[in-house]
This record gives C-alpha cells, structure tokens and sequence, in this order.
C-alpha cells in the first residue's frame, strides 16, 4: 500500500450549525447537555462529506503504513474514501482523567454563565463521549490542591458519580498549577490521557517542569484554557472597579489606558504556554465561553486521532 494512501486529517469541524452556547446552557441537566453536544456533533458529521470521521473513535483507526493490508475495511473506504483498519483491544482501552479547575477566577462571566459551567459541561462533553467509546473516565477538582479525586473507571453507574461531582459549585480560592498537577502524579500512576481544563490565570512557574514529568511517564496530555470573551480585550468602557475574587484586593482601572498592555501581557502569558506545550508535543487550545462545544469536542478528537496515528507509526516502526 503506498505511503500516499494515508487518509486525510479531517477538517477543522464539521460544517453543521451548532447549538448556541447560551441556549445550550439553559439545559438543567449537566449530563443532557453533553448527550446534546455529542450526539450533535456526530450526527452533523453523519450528514456531511466527513462522515466516515466518527466511526474511527469506536471500531476503526485511520490505516498507516506499515499495518496489514488484509484488516483494512473495503466497504468503509467505499462509503468514506478514506482508509480504516479494525482497532484491536489493546488499542481501545483509553484511561482519562478530566482535570477541572475549581478556584475562584473560574466564577467571571460576562455572559449569562460563567467560566466555570462552561468549563464543567465540556469536561461533562468529554467524559459523556468517553464513556460511550467504552473508555475509562476519571475527574480531579482542583483550586491550589485537589479537592476531589475519581479514579478513571468504566463501569454502571460511573458516568454519574462525575456527572454529580461536576454539578458542584466551584468553591475553591486561588489558583495553584503546581501543587495540585503534583498531588495528581502521585495519584495517576497508570499510563493514560490526561486533560486540562482551567483558565490558566496563575503564574507559570513550574507548569512546563511538571507537564514534562507526566510526558516522560508515556501520559498524553491535552490542554484547554477556557477564557470569558471581556477577559481577552478588557471589553469595558467606563472606568471601573476591579474586584479579585481570589485575593480580595480592588483595583481602579481605566480600559481605555490599560487595555493595550493588559491584551499585550495576556497574549504573551498563552504563548508561553503554547511554547512549553509544543516543547512538550503537547496539544493546547484556547477558548472563549461565547464558542459552541462542538469546536472544543472537535479539537479533541483531532488531537486523539494525532496521537493515535503517531503510536500505531511508531509501534510498526515508521
């Protein structure tokens, strides 16, 4: 099989619409809000050019070079032109744990939501999707340590015990990525994937040390930082009273003044991280509350789909 005969990366999402962030948080149930996401965005898919995308996270992985001609599945290749050979069991055992941050900063929204119901229904997204691929899923609420610790497990009744620890308040105080992404080492002792979801609004010192510790023990990680849409530009327009929720302290500041080197120092903060993440082969995204789900579940599963196609390469010496 020539090497040209690799299947192409999917697009970026699919093209259907998507469900508005604000009508999608009106829904009550943390745990329906990630089957209308999921089931969504698979079922665009279906509907689109790209349909044969989803059925690679279940019973196929995009064919590489170097694996059997004889498991490639013709009928698919028919229906998606894309190449796809059955995933074998030691290949479909995904052990996850959803890192979600808790603390204070997580409570700004300029929207009818906050930062951190966004953040818990994509984590609520991530684990509802896992567990219907049959993978272990696993959640850690963290602020400056660990507040609550669920081992990855597949099993009944699993999916809501996280489903409930994810519908709690985000009660933490300051943010702290060093000691809690310390306590999680030492508790995460098996191989598996990793996902960090947080704003990111603390110092970095450390972050790359301790992102290297989980990469040299064979994690793969993934990051999301989740950024409400004032928070990117200081979008005020009068001088206003600032109030940090972590320490306490208030801050007079005028927007029109302190805009530019506020978007300046914000911007420098993420490329400082995507440096240490690209060091690192580290996939990391940033997201604004304001974008559909859909966009962060598809990043995910791109940066899945990367991973995969790189182990199975080298696994066949590629």
């Amino acid at each position: 099989m020539p090497t040209d005969s690799i299947p192409h990366p999917p697009p970026a999402y699919p093209p259907p619409s998507f469900i508005d962030p604000v009508a999608l948080m009106q829904i009550r149930s943390l745990e329906l809000r990630a089957k209308a996401v999921v089931e969504g965005f698979f079922s665009g898919l279906h509907r689109s050019p790209y349909h044969g995308f989803s059925v690679e996270f279940s019973e196929y992985r995009p064919y590489v070079p170097g694996d059997d001609p004889r498991y490639l599945d013709w009928r698919l290749m028919a229906r998606s032109d894309r190449y796809y050979v059955k995933r074998f069991e030691d290949e479909t055992n995904l052990r996850t744990h959803l890192l979600l941050d808790t603390s204070q900063s997580m409570t700004f929204g300029s929207l009818p939501y906050s930062k951190a119901d966004y953040a818990k229904t994509l984590a609520a997204t991530l684990g509802y999707f896992l567990n219907t691929q049959r993978d272990a899923v696993g959640l850690v609420r963290f602020d400056e340590r660990i507040d609550e610790f669920i081992p990855a497990r597949y099993r009944t009744g699993h999916l809501r015990r996280i489903m409930l620890a994810l519908e709690k308040p985000a009660a933490g105080t300051s943010t702290d990525l060093a000691r809690p992404l310390d306590q999680i080492a030492e508790q995460v002792r098996k191989r598996g994937m990793l996902v960090l979801l947080s704003d990111l609004l603390a110092p970095l010192d450390g972050l790359e040390t301790k992102l290297s510790y989980f990469r040299a023990r064979g994690h793969e990680v993934v990051l999301f930082q989740i950024l409400d849409p004032a928070e990117l530009t200081l979008d005020f327009d009068e001088p206003t009273l600032f109030h940090d929720v972590e320490t306490g302290r208030e801050v007079y500041v005028d927007p029109s003044l302190a805009r530019e080197t506020y978007v300046e120092r914000l911007n420098q903060h993420w490329d400082a991280v995507q440096a240490s993440c690209d060091k690192l082969g580290i996939n990391a995204f940033r997201l604004t509350t304001d974008m559909p789900l859909e966009t962060a579940l598809g990043d995910f599963l791109r940066s899945r789909l990367k991973t995969m196609t790189k182990s199975v390469s080298r696994s066949r010496g590629w």
